[in-house]
This record gives C-alpha cells, sequence and structure tokens, in this order.
C-alpha cells in the first residue's frame, strides 16, 4: 500500500478559491492521500460551502485568523491520524492530478532530501512559470523564485537541488517537520517558508525542486501578484527577521543595511510595475 499524505488547505475567506482547489484535489491519483481544509476563523460561509460541496473532506475550524505559520501549526497538531508524509497547498491554487507521485518518490528514494516542491505556473498563463525553485542570498536579503515569468522550457523541466520551497505547496516527511519545529510563528505572513528550508539545510538535508510534480497558482503574471504597501512591509519585516535569524554575527549589520536597499528597489520596481498596468488596461 501507498505510504500515507495529509495534504492542507488553509483557508481564510476564500471560499470559491477553496472550493476550485479542492475540485482539482478530487482527481489526484495517489492512491492514499487525504485533503484537510484548515480554516482560519472565515466568514463568508466557507465552511458551510465546503461542507455541502464536499462533505467527506475533513474540516478543522478555528475561532481566529492564526496566520499562515499558526493556522498550518495548528491544523497539523490538531489532526488525529498522522500521515507518513505532509503537503501544504494554498488554497488559491489547482493541481495537476498526479502532482503527488514525484513529491513523495524523491523523499522516498533520497533519505538526505528533506523536502520537495512542485513546478508552479501562472493560473492566469499556465505555461508560463511563478516557482522552479527558489534562490537565498542572506548578504543582500534576496529572496527570488527560478524562471519567475519565464516561459516554460527545458531548462525548468530538471530536478535541481534549489535553496528552499515555497510554502504555496510543499511535501515533507511528517515526523521530520514535527522534529524540526514546524513553522516558526515570528513571520508575518512572508520568509517562514524561507526560515524552514534553512533551518533544515542547516542539519545538513537537501530542498529539491520536482519538475514532473505541476500546479498552477492564481496570482496575476502580467503584475507579478497583486502589489500593496501593506503586502510589502510584511514582506520586509519578514526579510528583516530572516537575515537578522540566519546570517552570522558578523554579516548581520551589512546584511540588514542590504537587505533594507533591496526591499526598497523591490517596492519602486512593484509601483512600476502597478503603474505600467493601469496605463495598459485604460488603452
Amino acid at each position: 500500500m501507498a505510504k500515507s499524505v495529509n495534504i492542507f488547505v488553509l483557508n481564510w475567506n476564500g471560499r470559491d478559491l477553496t472550493l476550485d482547489c479542492l475540485a482539482s484535489l478530487e482527481k489526484v491519483t495517489y492512491s492514499n492521500a487525504n485533503v484537510i481544509v484548515i480554516d482560519n476563523g472565515s466568514t463568508d460561509d466557507s465552511v458551510v460551502s465546503i461542507k455541502e460541496q464536499y462533505p467527506e473532506t475533513d474540516i478543522i475550524e478555528f475561532p481566529i485568523n492564526l496566520g499562515f505559520a499558526g493556522g498550518n501549526n495548528a491544523g497539523f497538531q490538531s489532526t488525529a491520524n498522522k500521515a507518513d508524509y505532509t503537503i501544504f497547498l494554498n488554497n488559491d491554487t489547482v493541481v495537476d492530478p498526479y502532482f503527488v507521485e514525484p513529491l513523495i518518490n524523491e523523499l522516498e528514494s533520497e533519505s538526505n532530501t528533506k523536502q520537495t516542491a512542485p513546478k508552479i505556473y501562472y493560473a492566469d498563463k499556465p505555461e508560463t512559470i511563478w516557482f522552479a525553485g527558489g534562490v537565498v542570498n542572506l548578504w543582500i536579503g534576496m529572496i527570488r523564485h527560478i524562471g519567475i515569468r519565464k516561459k516554460d522550457s527545458h531548462d525548468y523541466s530538471k530536478n535541481r537541488v534549489i535553496d528552499y520551497a515555497t510554502g504555496c505547496c510543499v511535501c515533507m516527511r511528517t515526523e521530520e517537520f514535527e522534529s524540526i519545529g514546524m513553522f516558526s510563528e515570528l513571520f508575518p505572513m512572508y520568509a517562514e517558508d524561507v526560515d524552514l528550508s534553512l533551518r533544515f539545510k542547516k542539519r545538513g538535508g537537501s530542498i529539491v525542486f520536482i519538475s514532473e510534480s505541476k500546479i498552477w497558482h492564481k496570482v496575476s503574471a502580467s503584475m507579478g501578484g497583486q502589489f500593496s504597501i501593506a503586502k510589502w512591509k510584511r514582506k520586509h519585516k519578514g526579510k528583516m527577521i530572516l537575515v537578522a535569524k540566519h546570517s552570522k554575527l558578523y554579516q548581520i549589520p551589512v546584511s540588514l543595511l542590504l537587505a533594507m536597499l533591496v526591499s526598497i528597489i523591490e517596492f519602486i520596481f512593484s509601483v512600476l510595475i502597478k503603474f505600467q498596468f493601469i496605463i495598459k488596461s485604460k488603452k
């Protein structure tokens, strides 16, 4: 019998997105997968709708929004039946029916692999890459996706060791996720996924991008994701915490300064992209 896997889908007032995600998960070909929705205190009738349309799906309900790390950790800990493997999946995704098998196959065959991550496309441009691996440079506070906004090609069709797995979709051995301390709740919705990967790497583990596993993420390819000052502030704060936590002591002053400069550049770039998008949409 195939090893068991729990697929956790975190929801907060995302009823329609979550229902689309669950519809795609119904077609998953892996024979021993269990889908669990974690609801972070939604007020949009998400839970009622999920129970009506997917009565077999397990739902863990919390009265308040615990955030990404807190919600996923609490849902994981509340699950009575711990599976051999755990996948955390964003609710604003749809999955290929075969996405689970390649993620688990790598973990089954390579004991040193601690996390596996799929190839992730933009949902509105289904052949355009959103994530084909992650790169981290703590000296300058740079966190970036490999292949982002690039057309899929042979370059992104090979498995490779990467710096981090995105929390949008990540697979791990359940026991190892628990033993490393789960997601750190110090982070304000950004960089907790990078932090988790860096902790695994400090123990000598590898993070692997799996090109055969495919999902689609509902962020705007034309705008590079929805931009807001509040979002940028959370990303900047998360990056500062990450740099301070994982840099060597002698690196920290320089790294924090450079990370701040990189964040300001990213902010300006995001504003320009949004402005360009608005101009185009008015033509």
